[in-house]
């Protein structure tokens, strides 16, 4: 069974917490780094029925898409609805993480998965994000020591590129060096000119697990002050993140592709609400997982035939309609985002197998529950 490290590795490699928002608390909220995991449980909101669940199923680690504290807490006593969250997932020893605005804009992330789900093709980022900022670490190392030292960056998250892990470049030369007074070696005596054959190991990183990166490498490393170097590698331009999706899909009606809209998503109260006409040709459509009003002027600079999206409010909707922009497709919240959670345990079981079981909760926690 995989340590919760590794899941923990694996979640922020896909969704790395740096591309989240300022305001956002994304990433581990409770859990023992060390903890094996046997099962893994996915699921939009961390309420206690959904904590219920997990803890009943034998759940080691919640993985959730909104953020149970989002706001700055002092203490998480069970009188409270989140504190009995938490204190249910302690006792059980269920460990839990966030993805949120991370996982928003990410390749297989959550308005990437709704777009997939509503059959869009051709996908591109509504407004393209810049590339998560990386580094290139490089350190010289003993030849004995070199694979210790790769595996040690690689635990902490470096060589990571894409859909590929343990990634890195190796040369052999040799390192020169007298220690002085004071030093203990390693390797060579005390005032006796030393050469060593030496690895140069390079790897590339996330800036935001830079300094994991360092001490996972200084831990293993055999000398006492290992030469390494650190290089802010330039945006490389990544197109493929960033917020919300624009794609195409067979042509159709408004009301034809309305239909797929309902039947693409989970049942909610809320059902699917849609404004424009329902004769209007569609075929570019966007996506946004969650509360995407803040996009209605971006919108209006698109080629799109709808806006697919949570929680638009009455005068910006009936506002931007005015504009002849897009027609307005606005589905529950929950449903949207429910949709990432099949794509997120998906990963995990190509990247573990059957090392670990998965589950995704079926629990309808969209807040509205009928409606006349």
């Amino acid at each position: 069974m995989p340590a919760l490290s590794r899941l923990v590795d694996l979640l922020h490699g896909w969704y790395p917490p740096g591309t989240a928002d300022s305001w956002d608390a994304v990433g581990l909220v409770h859990g023992d780094l060390d903890a094996e995991v046997s099962k893994v449980m996915f699921a939009v909101d961390p309420t206690i029925e959904v904590a219920r669940e997990a803890v009943e199923w034998g759940a080691d680690l919640l993985v959730v898409h909104h953020p149970l504290f989002l706001k700055p807490v002092h203490g998480f006593a069970a009188t409270t609805p989140k504190g009995r969250t938490l204190s249910t997932l302690v006792a059980g020893g269920c460990a839990l993480l966030t993805a949120h605005t991370n996982a928003d804009r990410a390749v297989g992330g959550v308005s990437e998965a709704l777009a997939l789900a509503l059959g869009l093709t051709d996908l591109a980022p509504l407004v393209p994000g810049g590339s998560t900022p990386l580094d290139k670490l490089t350190v010289f190392v003993p030849v004995d020591f070199a694979q210790i030292v790769r595996d040690a960056l690689s635990g902490a998250g470096a060589g990571r590129i894409g859909d590929y892990e343990h990634s890195s470049f190796s040369s052999e030369g040799k390192g020169r060096f007298r220690p002085l007074v004071g030093a203990t070696p390693a390797i060579g005596t005390v005032g006796q000119p030393e050469v060593v054959a030496e690895e140069r190991v390079e790897v590339v990183i996330d800036r935001g697990s830079r300094a994991r990166a360092i001490a996972a490498m200084k831990a293993v490393h055999p000398y006492e002050e290992p030469a390494y170097d650190v290089i802010e590698l330039a945006d490389h331009g990544d197109t493929t993140t960033g917020t919300a999706r624009i794609g195409t899909v067979s042509e159709t009606t408004l009301r034809g592709f309305a239909e797929t809209v309902v039947a693409a998503l989970p049942v909610t109260a809320h059902g699917v609400r849609v404004a424009g006409d329902p004769d209007r040709v569609v075929q570019r459509v966007a996506v946004c997982g969650g509360a995407g009003d803040f996009l209605l002027a971006e919108l209006l600079r698109t080629d799109a035939d709808v806006y697919v999206t949570s929680d638009l409010r009455h005068h910006p909707a009936g506002e931007f309609l005015e504009q002849e922009g897009p027609a307005l497709v606005d589905v529950a919240h929950w449903a949207a985002e429910w949709t990432w959670l099949p794509v997120v345990e998906a990963r995990v079981r190509a990247a573990l197998g059957d090392t670990v079981g998965t589950r995704v909760s079926t629990i309808v926690t969209d807040p509205w529950k009928f409606r006349l």
